[in-house]
């Protein structure tokens, strides 16, 4: 059980993970809620979103636009303003360190007819938009930032925008979205194609309020001008936040965990057919679909788990995973290898280096590879101290690592873990035996 000096944890081993949770709500839908809610006609009512500091900055971000969003502490209440009724924001938008935020926004502040100006924390600025800033440009967007439009912050001068069908260099649904948002204000038909299946939220999203959406394949399409209409939405568990939970009930012994209400939208659920392929007792139970998302309550038992390769179209199904991933390859029987990965070079920080230094610390053999990582699995990690790198996975990840040791372990920067996932030490404090 973690106990908290100043902005760090030390984290003490636990005898067993047991009991039954529901994770906070899934954090990408939260944050689409909040975009489309505020675009469509009508009142869209919110429950289920997750309070962390990523989501409140879109809140916050439409707030500023002139968008009423009522909170009563359960539920929000968006007021929307229609496809073209967002107003030019007063000051600079501040995305935090939400890169969904930023990178999302600047799609659908392309075609509005004001200027605005998106910036973020010291992480956030360091990120690269260019990836964004491209299709959209293409589509007759004006975006003008640091490093030749590499990076935050940003000013968008909003232009009438036309439609294109764009091929995709990385599988993002922040790029997809992007280009998706701002296809609705382009004439006729705006398409994203990708190498390979990113997480589809926006898409269903979008279906799900109204816009014409149309998927062949790996291409997917909207038709410009279309307006949206208000929706009740129910946020499922986030799958994301539910992995560190799921390794932490597979790598400590005489564990039994029940997860319930959990997103389980296949193109998030990587992270469960990997940790299957290692040997992961994880059933799910009670499938259904919630506000056109899948949802299941997940069956987790304390398992050996073997190393195994991960590469291909698994990768960006799990991609914001792959922190805790390693975790559990640490304690693999075995060597697991990770390829095809180089996308978590430029996340919150750099996640393959970060990860790699911490398992080090651990007492792991790990190694960097261009794209991923080599980690040769042990049978007991040793008390380490880890430095999270300002980035709240790495901090969360280490936490569950340090539930497996001889000894105590301390986590560095944790205050980070708020932007996604504010209560995730007290569930740990509920679950975790010591």
């Amino acid at each position: 059980m973690p106990e908290e000096v100043s902005d760090k944890y030390i984290v003490k081993p636990s005898k067993g993970i047991t009991g039954e949770i529901a994770v906070p709500g899934d954090k990408s839908i939260s944050h689409r809620s909040i975009i489309l809610g505020a675009i469509a006609e009508g009142v869209t009512t919110v429950k289920g979103f997750l309070r962390g500091e990523d989501n409140f900055a879109t809140l916050n971000a439409f707030s500023s636009m002139g968008v009423r969003i009522d909170d009563d502490g359960t539920a929000l209440k968006i007021h929307g303003v229609g496809l073209n009724g967002l107003k030019e924001p007063e000051d600079v938008i501040d995305c935090g360190n939400s890169g969904t935020t930023m990178r999302i926004l600047s799609g659908l502040l392309a075609g509005q007819p004001f200027l605005s100006v998106l910036t973020g924390d010291k992480y956030l600025r360091r990120r690269p938009m260019k990836r964004v800033i491209k299709p959209l440009s293409m589509m007759g967007g004006e975006i003008i930032g640091r490093s030749g439009g590499e990076k935050a912050p940003l000013a968008i001068i909003g232009k009438k925008l036309k439609s294109i069908s764009y091929e995709s260099p990385v599988s993002s649904a922040q790029v997809k979205s992007a280009v998706l948002l701002a296809g609705l204000y382009a004439d006729g038909e705006t398409s994203v194609k990708e190498p390979q299946l990113s997480r589809d939220h926006s898409e269903r999203m979008l279906k799900y309020f109204g816009a014409d959406i149309k998927r062949s394949g790996l291409e997917v399409s909207v038709s410009g001008n279309k307006a949206l209409s208000g929706r009740d939405i129910t946020v499922p568990g986030d799958i994301s936040s539910a992995a560190f939970f799921i390794v932490a009930a597979l790598i400590v012994p005489g564990s039994k965990l029940l997860i319930r209400n959990v997103g389980v939208n296949p193109t998030r659920t990587g992270v469960i057919d990997i940790l299957l392929k290692m040997g992961g007792n994880i059933q799910l139970q009670n499938q259904r679909k919630v506000s056109g998302e899948p949802v299941a309550d997940i069956l987790v038992i304390s398992s050996p788990l073997k190393g195994v390769e991960i590469s291909g179209d698994v990768v960006p199904r799990a991609i914001d995973e792959f922190p805790i991933i390693s975790v559990a390859a640490a304690l693999a029987e075995g060597v697991t290898v990770i390829s095809d990965a180089h996308e978590l070079r430029v996340k919150e920080t750099d996640r393959i280096s970060a990860m790699v230094v911490n398992l080090k610390a651990a007492g792991v053999q790990a190694e960097e590879k261009d794209d991923g990582m080599v980690i040769h699995g042990i049978s007991k990690l040793s008390s380490f101290n880890a430095e999270s790198f300002g980035d709240h996975r790495i901090a969360m990840s280490m936490i569950i690592a340090g539930l497996t040791t001889s000894g105590s372990s301390t986590v560095k920067e944790i205050s980070s873990i708020s932007t996604s996932f504010p209560d995730f030490l007290s569930l740990i404090r509920k679950v975790s035996a010591v």
